[in-house]
């Protein structure tokens, strides 16, 4: 497993009491695996992600990325885990207006403390992959808001990580250029061996159980996991 989380447990303070956010949560996602976290707004959904992508650490419980058990690291290590093993795509495309699309990837490297110029082969590689070579040197205002999520995908992937956590990309989208999106996901997921997990209420799009769609689908609610079913039966 590339993603391992067994009854985590997250609350926050809530005035003198404490707000239940994840009760005893487990999750499991294999290496070239896609899982879809859906519920309703305020269920853990994103809270889960933040666990996953160690942005916060469970009150109890474990969380494994990999090999590497990460919940008693201290806040150094986490961060260097995240650097190295986890890519993030985020709702919004968070792209640096006055950057190319290209750049938009090497900044990953400079925050790495890397140097941009080793890199570029490998940024331009990542934007062939998203379909995005010919708009290397176009800056945000020039792209559609697909192709500013393949951007957004593209860096999410520099450096290599082995976990892919992913919050919303369809959200501000069409229903083609949800499923367009979708797709590309579930190809990097399985063409780069990545443990996926995927938020989403889109849940057209997914296409369970089918080469370009999620491999499961984990259904939240107040803190737990109500169901799992796995699709991969159906592909």
């Amino acid at each position: 497993m590339s993603l391992f989380i067994q009854n985590a447990t997250l609350t926050f303070p809530d005035g003198r009491d404490r707000l239940t956010a994840l009760d005893k949560v487990s999750l499991g996602v294999a290496d070239g695996e896609l899982v879809a976290l859906t519920g309703p707004s305020g269920s853990g959904k994103s809270s889960l992600l933040a666990v996953a992508g160690t942005l916060i650490t469970p009150d109890s419980g474990t969380v494994r990325i990999g090999d590497k058990q990460v919940e008693d690291m201290s806040a150094r290590e986490r961060a260097r885990i995240r650097r190295e093993e986890v890519g993030f795509v985020f709702q919004a495309d968070n792209l640096l207006p006055s950057l190319t699309a290209v750049e938009q990837l090497l900044l990953t490297v400079s925050m790495r403390g890397g140097k941009p110029a080793k890199h570029r082969g490998e940024a331009m590689a990542l934007l062939e992959e998203v379909g995005m070579a010919d708009s290397a040197e176009r800056r945000p205002h020039e792209l559609s808001g697909g192709m500013r999520q393949r951007v957004n995908i593209a860096r999410a992937m520099m450096g290599t990580p082995s976990l892919l956590l992913i919050d919303e990309p369809t959200s501000a989208l069409d229903s083609e250029r949800s499923r367009a999106v979708i797709t590309l996901i579930a190809e990097l997921v399985r063409r780069r061996n990545l443990a996926a997990v995927l938020v989403s209420h889109d849940l057209e799009s997914l296409a369970p159980g089918t080469p370009t769609g999620v491999d499961a689908t984990v259904v939240i609610t107040d803190g737990r996991i109500e169901s799992v079913q796995s699709h991969l039966a159906a592909a």
